[in-house]
């Protein structure tokens, strides 16, 4: 294959020449921050629910976009994922797309209460679309509720005499 002396550092291997995975430090470049099990697999900052899978860094998870694939050259490399016939997810780092092929968003990527990281028109508009979806969760029904003060307390003004 190649030279592994003049090979460039992986990314999954540290930087002191043990060739250890510097797991936990990767794993947070890459958005592996997400709640472990038990924990539910909600965004900890929007609470729209994701789909959790674990990365090949032991102890580490990733929340991706539930039920969203997209063509993978949309999407900024570092944050294409796929998930392996082992339903471990892989980042595939700054390997190119193949034409057609698709990828998981990481969910961090279009929190719509996060600061956004980058503009790409696709991954704007997939955090427009959550932002909608994570206003619905707070939404109120507006039947039968009043239009100001408690139930059974009288508006501002009711039962003072007619002054006019």
């Amino acid at each position: 294959m190649g030279d592994p002396e003049s090979e460039a550092a992986r990314p999954d291997r540290s930087g002191d020449g043990s060739g250890r995975p510097a797991a936990a430090c990767q794993a947070h470049r890459e958005g592996a921050t997400g709640p472990s099990p038990p924990a539910p697999p909600a965004c900890p900052s929007c609470g729209l629910p994701q789909d959790r899978y674990p990365t090949e860094y032991p102890g580490h998870w990733i929340l991706l976009e539930p039920r969203v694939l997209v063509p993978a050259h949309t999407v900024p490399p570092r944050r294409r994922w796929i998930i392996t016939s082992t339903g471990t997810a892989l980042n595939l780092w700054d390997a190119e797309p193949l034409p057609g092929a698709r990828c998981r968003v990481p969910h961090h990527l279009v929190c719509p209460w996060r600061e956004p990281e980058d503009h790409w028109p696709e991954v704007r508009a997939l955090r427009r679309r959550n932002a909608g979806r994570a206003g619905r969760l707070f939404e109120l029904p507006d039947e039968g509720l009043p239009d100001e003060g408690l139930p059974g307390e009288g508006l501002p003004g009711e039962g003072l005499p007619d002054t006019g």
